[in-house]
């Protein structure tokens, strides 16, 4: 008997990833749980297991394939225990008709074709009830989110899930393995108004289009002269989709400070030799980073998110700091967890390690999610001044451009005098749903004011 493995939804709105591995060939034996590709989703590589034991029949994707939720991607042979039962609906339903179907999906990928979406193509999937039920359900499905390829469950559970008219894709497994039982069923069918509900509003935002791609047609840009087309996928397109959504619903507002950092610089090149030692690199972005959580504590309402459902705002008691960190496929994010709890010598060796893995395509999307506060620093490419865009569902995202010397004016109007020093400018984007402008200053001059004072921004962390 063949087994199809497809592309589960991995949650975060991610609909599609991009083969970037393949770790087995066709005739290989392998176990539940080995990895066999590898893919890339959301800025962040990761390694997909064998859902059964058995032997690998078909590979139906290659290296560089950009395949979508419900794709075929390997089709193993071999029974197993407790493997899931093969959809209604007779011959054409067959793994054959899958793995054809799943190779002709991404093969017209490969071309440039235009293909349909595996939910909107009308494809059967395991679990699922029949063509011939309720259009109402139907419709149902349609709006859901669902993981897609076959949903390990016992026969009779998913008796009873069509029985209750419950798809099992929607339904959170508890059994070992994400096995759903027959209780996470009925569980589920008691409360099904509530989490179809949720479902649904989930489905309609990862359906609905960036508001500024809308309504746009592009000319023939040939008329005019040579042009060159190349993908836009992968890091690249998921960063766009984010922050024109970031952009399109939440309402910024900048506030731009400078910071003298003369006195913090000598410390820092004071105390790089030391950090070095120790395999790490004591940069502007570390020490950014402990005067940043500094100010959370003071103005916590800038660490925290908002939930228009609940019309809540969770103030978070943790401080996960998000680094930008260019690579060559794009900006990346990983998370730095627990902020607080970390001397400057433990984030300076961290930051590096993290962000070397990540320039060499490492990091893990795990490590990229819980966010509560997000820096990025374009200095040390250039640039006197940006306006950078919040990571949804954070509340703010501070920046930072590149430090110069610049004659200041010190003293009154009486006795002025003139002092080279080294100031670094300060952008913080925040979403004014949150928090207004005076929150906004307050928290600023809590950054500069412990940024211009190397001793205080030891002793405030």
């Amino acid at each position: 008997m063949s087994r199809e493995f497809r592309l589960e939804d991995p949650g975060e709105g991610i609909h599609e990833a991009e083969v970037v591995e393949i770790a087995c060939a066709e005739g290989d034996e392998v176990e539940e749980g080995d990895t066999v590709l590898a893919v890339e989703t959301d800025k962040a590589t990761t390694e997909l297991p064998a859902p059964y034991s058995g032997t690998v029949e078909r590979i139906h994707v290659q290296p560089g394939d950009q395949v979508e939720v419900g794709d075929l991607l390997i089709t193993f042979s071999g029974e197993a225990e407790g493997a899931a039962e093969p959809p209604e609906g007779g011959a054409e339903a067959g793994p054959e008709a899958a793995a054809k179907g799943g190779a002709t999906a991404v093969a017209q990928r490969r071309a440039g074709a235009p293909q349909e979406r595996p939910e909107k193509a009308g494809k059967e999937r395991p679990g699922e009830p029949s063509p011939g039920a309720e259009k109402a359900q139907h419709a149902e499905h349609e709006a859901r989110p669902s993981r897609e390829g076959p949903i390990p469950a016992a026969p009779s559970t998913r008796r009873l899930a069509r029985e209750l008219g419950v798809a099992l894709q929607d339904v959170e497994p508890s059994g070992p393995a994400g096995r759903v039982l027959a209780e996470d069923v009925r569980r589920f069918a008691e409360g099904g108004a509530d989490k179809r509900e949720a479902a649904e509003k989930e489905a309609a935002s990862r359906r609905a289009p960036p508001a500024a791609a809308e309504g746009f047609e592009l000319p023939d840009f040939a008329q005019w002269g040579e042009t060159e087309r190349v993908r836009y996928h992968s890091v690249r397109r998921a960063t766009g989709m984010e922050m024109a959504r970031a952009w399109a619903e939440i309402p910024h507002v900048m506030h731009h400070d400078l910071a003298d950092i003369t006195e913090l610089e000598r410390f820092r090149r004071e105390q790089a030799e030391r950090v070095e030692a120790q395999g790490g690199k004591l940069t502007l972005t570390v020490l950014v980073m402990k005067a940043a959580v500094a100010a959370l504590k003071a103005y916590p309402y800038f660490n925290a998110s908002l939930d228009l459902d609940d019309e809540s705002i969770i103030l978070k008691r943790y401080y996960h700091i998000g680094v930008a960190v260019a690579t060559e496929r794009g900006l990346l994010v990983p998370v730095i967890r627990d902020v607080d709890r970390k001397s400057v010598m433990e984030l300076a060796v961290e930051v590096k390690e993290v962000a070397e893995r990540v320039r060499q395509g490492e990091v893990q999307r795990e490590e990229m999610l819980g966010g509560t506060f997000t820096l990025t620093n374009v200095g040390p490419i250039g640039g006197t001044l940006f306006t950078p865009i919040i990571r949804h569902p954070e509340a703010a995202i501070l920046g930072l451009a590149r430090a110069e010397l610049q004659p200041v004016a010190q003293g009154d109007l009486e006795a002025a005098t003139v002092a080279t020093r080294l100031r670094l400018p300060l952008c913080l984007a925040f979403d004014h749903r949150i928090n207004d402008g005076a929150a906004a200053a307050q928290l600023m001059n809590r950054v500069v004011e412990t940024l211009q004072d190397p001793e205080s921004l030891l002793l405030s962390v």
